[in-house]
């Protein structure tokens, strides 16, 4: 494993998913890039700054319940990652949180070629095995006008719960609007 993965796996048939803490300094720009586009529009980040981008990753990287993490594939720079702590998040006033749950979110890079059959299965594979690693099962809040990402979820055997309203939070260092949300939970 490098030195600085947090995990790192080979994936059969897919390749060495490895998956590092952000550093909001060197990956501001590659994320902005991402995240501004408008295939990303739901991960709400579309009309931030490079450096906006750098000081919410940086607030992110402060905190010891949320997690920003680049993932990659043989490699290569292809997604984001983030894990929180259900009961330090909004989540949390939307369902009963349990002990050994773990909030996660996942923004896919944008690919050069043609899509890839698999790739989106190949990361989660992956990215699963580190969200449980020491935890019982994952919560995810897509958005829920997000088709895309709730099939998603469901194919890859999460079960859907209810559509929730995830609360503004309004702090000094962070601005989240309110967001409605679709819950998925897997079980390991």
């Amino acid at each position: 494993m490098t030195a600085n993965a947090e995990h790192e796996q080979t994936v059969e048939g897919f390749g060495t998913v490895r998956v590092d803490r952000i550093d909001p300094d060197r990956d501001a720009a590659l994320i902005h890039g991402w995240v501004t586009e408008e295939r990303a529009r739901f991960w709400g980040m579309a009309d931030t700054t490079v450096e906006q981008v750098r000081d919410v990753y940086a607030h992110l990287d402060s905190l010891t319940t949320h997690h920003g993490f680049l993932v990659h594939r043989d490699g290569e720079p292809v997604g984001l990652f983030q894990t929180y702590e259900p009961e330090a998040d909004r989540v949390s006033e939307c369902y009963e949180v349990r002990p050994g749950d773990i909030g996660v979110h996942f923004l896919i890079g944008p690919v050069a070629a043609a899509p890839e059959r698999g790739f989106t299965a190949g990361l989660l594979t992956a990215l699963v095995d580190f969200a449980l690693k020491d935890r019982t099962r994952i919560v995810a809040e897509p958005d829920a006008a997000n088709d895309k990402a709730v099939a998603r979820l469901a194919r890859a055997g999460f079960t859907l719960g209810p559509e929730v309203v995830l609360p503004e939070v309004d702090l000094p260092e962070v601005f989240i609007p309110e967001k409605k949300a679709r819950l998925a939970f897997l079980t390991r």
